[in-house]
């Protein structure tokens, strides 16, 4: 038996044994919004109640955005001064290795752990069901792969990912690797990130160059948790482009009081490098700069341009700033804080012009590194409602009906996914057909581009019935949603 419900997006669809699901995993958890109790209705978690706000002074915190301070006091003695709640070890999880003298905070070999993560691991190539995307949060099975090489169990381990050596680039792995464990399920007590690199934090905090040493843990590979044990459902941090086509307004313009605030975290007018390089890459009124082989250049209507690296002080460590600097910046309150997208053109962002209370943040840049900032200090320092663009610019201007270098079309004319039109962006084209990379096109008349959701549900014991195409020209008479099939056992195990 199916029923229709308004599910966490606000979107009608047709749910069957779901509901029946969600009122079990409740049950093994409650909500992650501390300020509401859990209900039997409880289902999975939503932006907003999987937002957290910092301490205004970030020494006082023990999850979310930590400082050297209190990662000291941990390493000193862990048992004794270990969150409460949790029952297992300390596990860093560095993105690079640290300066000299700096490489990495030193383990113990006991109940303090660290690790070097190559930056592969925090992202998987993936399909949407419309399109292979590269760069999106990894599938459970890579998920689970990671916990087992690392001996990391989420749900009782303390983890904190760290830059190693300061920069933008390892600010935005660090974010990888907190929204890889937000987004599979790890409560928000269990992950952390280090503010500041490592030879910062020798230099400027009581986390001095005696905590550091030459050399990291060795991977033991004997883990056996997995992120099925963990019955928590965060996919709401994940936008996907079926969400984005949905909040986008028709025209190019800030819309207030529309209850979706769309941070574009790029950087106007700086050179194209590669996307791992950390440098900006966005030029709107440039036609000679298509990042990725792109064969469109632009944004999602309605958009907002305030740049990632205007949260971090790169004079100290590429720390972040404090609360009520980014509070201003994000609110429009600072000279020079952003820009807007008028009928295509960049304007100013005056006060009054940046984020409006209530709305959801939907935070993106070409491939959601630099984003990994913005959303972060969104949801994690300011505690707003966000979700993260995974699929990116580098997905969104695929999605067109231009040709590729071989000629052929990515999309067809009638495809449902194509973003290069104008009620949903403001886009140039790329010039010559011979710089647009082919793009794995999976599914053009595809009913749904959830396929990363639906699969990541499935992973969780969780199956949904998306529905199916009644031809090839895109017509489905399917639903967005359906039946669900249960777990033997929806709390894991």
């Amino acid at each position: 038996m199916s029923t229709k419900f308004k599910d966490n997006y606000g979107r009608e669809a047709v749910i069957g044994l779901l509901g029946a699901a969600t009122i079990v995993l409740a049950g093994c958890t409650g909500t992650e919004d501390s300020s509401a109790g859990a209900t039997p209705e409880q289902e999975q978690a939503t932006p907003a109640s999987l937002a957290f706000e910092s301490a205004d002074n970030y020494d006082e915190n023990t999850y979310g955005l930590i400082t050297g301070p209190t990662l000291k006091g941990w390493i000193d003695d862990w048992a004794a001064n270990r969150p409460a709640g949790i029952e297992g070890k300390l596990v860093i999880l560095q993105t690079s290795t640290g300066e000299a003298g700096f490489e990495f905070i030193t383990p113990n070999g006991s109940d303090v752990f660290t690790y070097s993560v190559d930056s592969a691991e925090w992202v998987e190539t993936r399909s949407n069901g419309v399109i292979e995307t590269r760069s999106v949060v990894p599938s459970g099975r890579a998920v689970d792969t990671f916990l087992a090489k690392y001996d990391i169990d989420p749900s009782k381990d303390m983890i904190v990912c760290t830059q190693g050596a300061a920069g933008a680039f390892s600010t935005m792995k660090m974010g990888r690797c907190w929204y890889m464990f937000r987004y599979w399920g790890t409560a928000k007590e269990n992950v952390a990130v280090l503010n500041g690199g490592n030879q910062w934090n020798g230099e400027n905090t009581t986390l001095d160059a005696s905590y550091f040493s030459a050399t990291a843990s060795t991977p033991p590979m004997t883990g056996t948790a997995s992120v099925k044990d963990l019955p928590d459902i965060n996919f709401a941090l994940q936008a996907t482009v079926e969400d984005m086509l949905a909040i986008v307004p028709a025209q190019d313009i800030n819309l207030l009081n529309d209850g979706v605030f769309i941070w574009d975290a790029r950087s106007n007018n700086l050179p194209a490098s590669d996307p791992a390089s950390g440098a900006d890459e966005y030029s709107p009124d440039d036609d000679s700069d298509f990042r990725n082989g792109g064969s469109t250049q632009g944004h999602p209507n309605g958009a907002l341009m305030l740049s990632y690296n205007n949260l971090l002080d790169d004079t100290q460590g590429y720390t972040y700033k404090s609360k009520a600097e980014i509070q201003a910046y994000v609110n429009g309150e600072t000279d020079g804080n952003g820009l807007g997208f008028v009928d295509g053109t960049l304007q100013g962002v005056g006060s009054g012009n940046g984020y409006q209370e209530g709305d959801t943040v939907y935070s993106y840049c070409e491939t959601t590194y630099r984003a990994m900032i913005t959303g972060f200090a969104a949801g994690a320092i300011l505690g707003l409602p966000t979700r993260f663009y995974d699929g990116a610019m580098v997905e969104w201007h695929s999605l067109s009906n231009e040709l590729d270098l071989n000629g052929d079309n990515i999309l067809p004319f009638d495809s449902p996914w194509r973003t290069d039109k104008s009620s949903y962006s403001m886009f140039l084209t790329n010039t010559s057909n011979a710089n647009v990379t082919p793009r794995a096109i999976v599914n053009p008349y595809a009913a749904s581009a959830n396929g990363v959701i639906n699969e990541d549900l499935a992973y969780k014991g969780i199956v949904v019935d998306t529905g199916s195409s009644d031809s090839d020209t895109g017509d489905s008479s399917g639903s967005s949603g359906g039946g669900a099939v249960l777990p033997p056992n929806p709390c894991g195990g």
